[in-house]
């Protein structure tokens, strides 16, 4: 069974077709990144205006890297929640009016469960039932997964998302947008003792998630330092020191007495902690032994190293991993997920409507006295 697969969920135009819900035949994306970073962050009509611009083309780009004709796919796979609305609506509009065409079912594929599904289509032997911890600059979400469409919400941050706390401590540190690998790049050679910072209550359970305070600690400390936060014109934020005042039009580096190397890797490593504590508290309540990381910021290298060594050392639990290509938002792990949504036939209708917003339903989770 041929898949093609849709997703504009938010900057990223991808497409893509895979056979019965594991081969990637093709893959094309258009990534909005340097387009976004002179504002800092994403621009919703911007986004949509690229997903309008670039989605025909890379379908048509995708049938002929995949070696057929668009008539020689079996069904439409497209991404409708959660995202921005509209750039939801362009990716929907599309995969409906090819449906309608081609006389093919059209299916709804969660953008979440998909960043999950995305860790099976490389690791064919990763088995359920799993922890799986989506980490995005939306989303940091933790779920108990009993298969490829059964996710049950563990827990989830109670305010940032973690990347983008790392996308605002990267502003802060005037390292540009996306914060995620600038901020990774930045830390390399720094040592992540130097600062401690906060790591934030756990909760009861161990379960809970908030990264405000970590980014609100970053701001804090370099105040009592000396450092002093001056707008950059079309350069984000940059720390500078008080006795070396910067013109507004200039661009400067941090001083010495602070190695920006030191503040990213304690920040990275704060963060990192944070997460990985979570995930080892939900696989204990869950009684689960098998972790999944997927995500775009799962492609963080530190992060994917010490959720691995803590999974190891916690009785030898399974960690596995979505590939860095497809950590990042892309249609195969759309087409994919899809391909067991035509299987178990939950076919959609042409008045398919997209969901920006999601509540999923809750795994109990067993107190320490159960």
């Amino acid at each position: 069974m041929l898949t093609l697969g849709i997703e504009t969920s938010c900057d990223d135009t991808a497409v893509s077709l895979v056979e019965d819900g594991m081969r990637i035949r093709s893959g094309a994306r258009s990534s909005q990144e340097k387009l976004h970073a002179k504002y800092g962050g994403i621009v919703p009509e911007v986004a949509c205006r690229v997903h309008y611009e670039t989605l025909l083309p890379l379908i048509d780009h995708a049938v002929k890297e995949a070696g057929c004709k668009i008539h020689d796919v079996d069904a439409i796979a497209v991404t409708n929640q959660p995202g921005l609305v509209g750039s939801l609506y362009i990716g929907l509009s599309t995969a409906k009016a090819l449906a309608w065409a081609l006389t093919k079912p059209i299916v709804a594929v969660d953008h979440i469960e998909a960043h999950i599904y995305a860790a099976h289509m490389a690791d064919p032997e990763l088995d359920y039932p799993h922890v799986s911890v989506v980490v995005s600059g939306g989303h940091t979400d933790i779920f108990y997964t009993e298969g490829p469409l059964e996710h049950s919400l563990i827990t989830r941050t109670l305010d940032d998302a973690a990347g983008e706390c790392f996308d605002k401590v990267a502003a802060l540190l005037g390292l540009g947008y996306p914060g995620g690998p600038a901020v990774q790049m930045t830390s390399l050679g720094g040592n992540a003792d130097a600062i401690d910072f906060p790591r934030g209550d756990a909760g009861p359970d161990g379960l809970q998630l908030s990264f405000s305070g970590l980014k609100t600690a970053v701001l804090n400390d370099m105040r009592k330092r000396g450092f002093v936060i001056e707008a950059q014109r079309n350069s984000g934020r940059l720390l500078t020191t008080p006795d070396a005042p910067v013109p507004k039009s200039e661009t400067r580096t941090l001083s010495v007495r602070m190695p920006l190397a030191d503040i990213a890797a304690s920040f990275q490593e704060a963060a990192v902690d944070i997460l990985v504590r979570a995930t080892l508290s939900s696989t204990r309540r869950a009684h689960c032994k098998s972790v999944v990381l997927a995500g775009g910021v799962a492609a963080n290298k530190r992060l994917r190293e010490k959720m691995a060594a803590a999974c190891k050392a916690q009785k030898n639990t399974r960690f596995s991993a979505a590939p860095i290509a497809l950590c990042t938002d892309n249609a195969e792990m759309v087409a994919g997920l899809g391909f067991h949504k035509v299987v178990t036939g939950q076919y959609a209708n042409l008045d398919l409507d997209v969901l920006p917003n999601k509540q999923e339903k809750r795994l109990r989770v067993e107190s320490a006295a159960d």
